[in-house]
């Protein structure tokens, strides 16, 4: 199922922890909303692997991004 663009959330890698082989600082990544897992201090997102998983919470900090970009990137990883 597509995801409209104005629900897309994004966070940046800011510390790869101990996941090197699966998150690459500086990068932008979809957040996949998930309450209970971030009730837990963790996030759920779109890694290296093209599969979501869940890391902790202090590996990322929110984006805003422009919706021409949103769009871009939710091109790319339909592409």
């Amino acid at each position: 199922m597509p995801m409209d663009s104005s629900d897309a959330q994004f966070v940046l890698c800011v510390s790869s922890g101990d996941h090197p082989a699966s998150l690459e600082m500086r990068k932008v990544y979809r957040l996949i909303a998930n309450p209970v897992a971030e009730a837990k201090g963790l996030m759920r997102v779109i890694d290296e692997s093209h599969e979501d998983y869940l890391f902790p919470s202090n590996l990322f900090v929110p984006v805003a991004l422009s919706a021409s970009t949103v769009e871009a990137l939710l091109a790319q990883e339909a592409a």
